[in-house]
């Protein structure tokens, strides 16, 4: 699974927890995410998120 972080504000999306919060199940690709998906801290598109960089 991956994680993917908001351009804007830098919020991470993390595939393995989801987003319990916007109905988004754990193990939810990024891919996967509903069009109108928009990051919970700043509002902005999924167009807006980047992949993380590996630790």
């Amino acid at each position: 699974m991956a994680k993917f972080v908001c351009d804007v504000c830098g919020y991470i999306y993390d595939e393995d927890l989801g987003d319990l919060e916007a109905g988004i199940e754990p193990g939810t690709k990024f891919e996967d995410l509903p069009d109108d998906f928009e990051c919970p801290m700043c509002s902005v598109g999924k167009d807006q998120f980047s992949p993380a960089e590996e630790e």
